[in-house]
């Protein structure tokens, strides 16, 4: 396959499908959908702050945030290595520092056990948040997992 007959997989794996309900969830602040998709003992990994952990946790997290920011998630790329999938996004959202829609794209790692979402691990560069800090997952046990630190 050449580069310009690339597709994008966005569906056809029972992983995609979780996700895009889980988003569908956060884009409209449904936390019964947000907790049918999360393992209770979730976990959201972040590189502007802390983690948030628990189903019941991460869906307030969600229901909250994003109607404050009138966010929307889209899946746009998915690769799956069972039980582990990665994917790219795309949020729309208006920040309130400038008060115009724009879009920040990004990428997360999933982990699932039971076919429920047991980690997320988001990475992405949000221009009104930069920080030295914000360079790394916080709260994430980098040496604990054998990465190199």
């Amino acid at each position: 396959m050449t580069r310009t007959e690339f597709m994008r997989q966005t569906s056809g794996h029972p992983y995609a499908d979780i996700i895009n309900r889980y988003y569908q969830g956060c884009n409209t602040a449904d936390m019964s959908l947000m907790m049918s998709v999360f393992h209770e003992r979730v976990v959201h990994y972040f590189v502007d702050h802390s983690a948030v952990k628990g189903a019941t946790g991460l869906a307030n997290y969600w229901a909250k945030v994003g109607p404050k920011t009138q966010a929307r998630w889209v899946l746009d790329h998915i690769i799956v290595q069972e039980p582990e999938a990665v994917i790219e996004w795309s949020m729309s959202w208006i920040p309130p520092q400038t008060g115009r829609p724009e879009i920040l794209r990004g990428s997360e790692w999933y982990l699932f056990e039971e076919d429920k979402i047991l980690e997320i691990r988001s990475y992405h560069n949000n221009f009104y948040l930069q920080n030295p800090a914000n360079r790394e997952l916080h709260d994430y046990d980098y040496e604990g997992r054998g990465y190199h630190k």
